[in-house]
């Protein structure tokens, strides 16, 4: 290679690399801390190309509504988009596959994409089939237009999207355009935020470009899809359908290096999951090499197994919260629809409780109306009901509702929670991901509430069998304290001393000692008994 080679080759790709961080200035609209938990607006099919296995087609036609399905096909990325002939062909293959009413949409013309009856079959339709082709012709005709609004529209009522190749493409914001190692980036549709898709992804070699493409947008999330193979999206929940693979690609930044995963036909994919995941990955590594001494500075907790709720447990914490009178907010955020509107109220009114709020509010907008954020202000305690803790996070994170629960223990007040709410209150959050409660430690949802620090918490412990979950955890993270708590068991926490109340036990796990070949690698207290989770030891009662 010649010396003027290089020169030119180097001149090429610092073009290039401009071009690209003027697209990155321009064109990306990167999440904020504040992550939709919802995902899509609504139903996607995104395939990578090649000849589609039946399922996937029968998937759309069912999200699409069946016999009762009104189709619209945009051919603008194919060459066959402006013969006729051509375009018949297309509209007699769909009707194959049972879509009975069949409408084109095609122009190359932006004012025409803008025109009111240009758009007019979007409005009524149930479904749209994107054909690939050349992704730039789709963007170039339709990007930013009121097209593009009305496939948001058609989500946002339930309708469903489908493309394959260049229609999977530009279904990203982001969209790869062309290019080999490095990518030329252009503007697709916003239907699935925070993502950037790549199609034929295996059979023409694109992981270098994606791996690109991710390292330069980092809080974004490579998808890269194989021939014969479709994600079926249901806005947070993606499925694999197909022959092939989907790869998840994270970029590098400056504390992590590149992380791509595969995942095969019918395994799933929480959206959501990998929105927070890249995102979290551009701060500094989460749990801190270093972590606070296990302790609460102000106020008390009550972390309870799940199981049954012993009377003494909740005599306890009417106690703590300051009498019978005290202003109880339960939260049972983390149930699923519908959630009872006096889920827990009765509980503490069995008890002598005459003040209890139940609060069902859970997305982000609600959460942060003045009614929610006072009840939270007045509060002298907050319950954290059972049920999957992500949905806690999914509702508080990054809203003015979280810093007001951490006051309540500011001004001495308790907070407390059974199962999911015992596991929230730990800096660490375990068993969080959506897609199932047997992972211990899961992307983008390993981050508490940390009323208590230094620790993560798992609850219904001796009952479930998760004496090997929470040894991967400290394992893998030795600097925490694993706390295991049993179903109808209670940890009382106040300052550096957590007291055990209730039926059963609690087991902690501290691997800053050594372990003993033969030993068991925790320490269980029963009832009555107390643990100092500074020092990490049992308290010798006197």
């Amino acid at each position: 290679m010649t010396s003027k080679f290089i020169q030119l080759r180097s001149k090429r790709l610092f073009t290039t690399l401009a071009l690209l961080l003027i697209a990155s200035q321009v064109i990306a609209n990167p999440p904020g801390k504040h992550i939709d938990p919802r995902g899509a607006h609504g139903r996607l099919i995104i395939a990578g190309g090649g000849v589609l296995p039946t399922e996937v087609y029968e998937q759309f036609h069912n999200w699409a509504g069946g016999d009762n399905a009104q189709l619209v096909i945009i051919p603008t990325a194919s060459i066959r988009s402006d013969d006729p002939d051509q375009v018949k062909e297309i509209v007699t293959a769909w009707q194959l596959r049972g879509f009975k009413e069949v409408t084109v949409l095609h122009t190359r013309d932006r004012e025409i994409s803008d025109d009111r009856k240009f758009i007019a079959p979007l409005l009524d339709a149930t479904a749209v089939w994107i054909i690939g082709g050349d992704q730039s012709k789709l963007s170039k005709a339709y990007a930013n237009t009121k097209v593009e609004e009305e496939l948001i529209e058609l989500l946002k009522r339930g309708g469903v999207i489908g493309g394959s190749s260049a229609g999977a493409a530009i279904q990203s914001k982001v969209m790869i355009a062309m290019g080999q190692l490095v990518p030329r980036i252009s503007t697709g549709f916003d239907l699935l935020p925070g993502t950037i898709i790549d199609q034929h992804f295996s059979q023409r070699n694109r992981l270098a470009r994606l791996t690109f493409a991710v390292n330069r947008f980092d809080d974004l999330v490579g998808l890269g899809i194989d021939e014969s193979t479709a994600l079926a999206v249901d806005q947070r929940f993606m499925k694999v359908i197909g022959n092939g693979n989907v790869t998840v690609c994270l970029g590098r930044t400056r504390h992590q290096s590149t992380e791509t995963k595969l995942y095969a036909d019918g395994e799933f994919i929480d959206l959501t999951s990998m929105r927070r995941h890249a995102r979290d990955r551009s701060s500094r590594p989460f749990p801190a090499e270093r972590v606070q001494g296990v302790s609460v500075n102000k106020g008390s907790l009550v972390i309870v197994g799940g199981g049954g709720m012993p009377r003494p447990v909740l005599d306890k914490f009417i106690e703590l919260a300051g009498g019978p009178e005290a202003k109880i907010v339960v939260l049972p955020t983390s149930m699923p629809d519908p959630i009872s509107s006096d889920y827990g109220k009765k509980m503490f009114e069995s008890v002598g409780a005459t003040n209890v709020i139940v609060l069902r509010d859970r997305n982000k907008q609600d959460v942060e109306k003045e009614s929610f954020l006072t009840h939270l202000k007045e509060a002298d305690a907050i319950w954290f009901g059972g049920g999957r803790q992500w949905r806690f996070v999914d509702a508080y994170e990054h809203t003015k509702a979280l810093p007001l629960m951490h006051d309540v223990l500011s001004r001495g007040g308790v907070i407390g929670g059974s199962s999911a709410g015992a596991s929230i209150q730990a800096e660490f959050m375990v068993r969080g991901n959506p897609l199932g409660n047997q992972d211990p430690m899961a992307a983008g949802y390993t981050r508490g509430f940390g009323f208590i620090k230094g620790c993560g918490i798992d609850q219904h412990f001796a009952q479930r069998g998760r004496f090997t979950d929470m040894s991967a955890v400290v394992d893998k993270h030795p600097q925490l304290l694993g706390i295991g708590i049993d179903e109808a068991t209670a940890l009382i926490v106040q300052g550096d001393v957590g007291e055990v109340l209730g039926n059963g036990s609690v087991h902690f796990y501290d691997r800053q000692k050594p372990l003993t070949d033969g030993d068991k690698d925790y320490v269980s207290i029963s009832s009555g008994k107390s643990f100092h989770l500074i020092e990490r030891e049992a308290i010798e009662q006197e």
